[in-house]
């Protein structure tokens, strides 16, 4: 199933890519969407200038996933994410994405592009494609899914704009 997700924020491109290489930024983000974040890493160009990699793995609750499903997963999950974003060429950023979560068979992968609107926002754009491996049950567990991310990433995008507008970051 494909998923495409636009995102905007109320920053230029630089700041936007600063804000995403800080650790902090992913922690509370993580935090927002009631999860739990193990892990945070951040590899390669921190200061977000040059190539970077932000590497999470998060615990989060199944209360999003239809009752129906949690069967699968149990009480909660195990996710790891990986975007692996390029230097800017351009003017635009671009970036892959991968997500797993760990004992359940499904798997979120695509590409990402960051680039500045004529307003003088950023957009920040995702096309994934959410795979499910369950017999008899991959369309509705892939539709899950992808309220699951959707749901992730309208939280990004509420974060983000909190923490752009903060006086005391960035």
């Amino acid at each position: 199933m494909r998923l495409q997700v636009v995102l905007r924020y109320p920053a230029a491109p630089e700041r936007v890519v600063a804000m995403l290489a800080d650790p902090e930024f992913s922690r509370r983000v993580i935090l927002a969407s009631n999860g739990r974040p193990d892990a945070v890493d951040v590899t390669g160009d921190a200061t977000g200038a040059g190539a970077f990699t932000v590497t999470t793995r998060r615990s989060l609750p199944t209360d999003q996933i239809p009752a129906q499903m949690r069967s699968f997963v149990g009480a909660s999950l195990d996710v790891r994410q990986a975007i692996s974003w390029g230097a800017a060429e351009d003017g635009i950023r671009r970036g892959s994405v991968a997500v797993e979560i760990a004992g359940a068979p499904v798997r979120v992968t695509g590409t990402t592009h960051l680039v500045a609107s004529p307003e003088g926002h950023t957009v920040l754009e995702y096309d994934t494609r959410v795979r499910a491996q369950v017999p008899l049950f991959a369309a509705a567990v892939e539709e899950a899914a992808a309220g699951a991310v959707r749901h992730a990433l309208q939280t990004e995008e509420r974060i983000g704009t909190e923490w752009l507008m903060s006086s005391d970051v960035g």
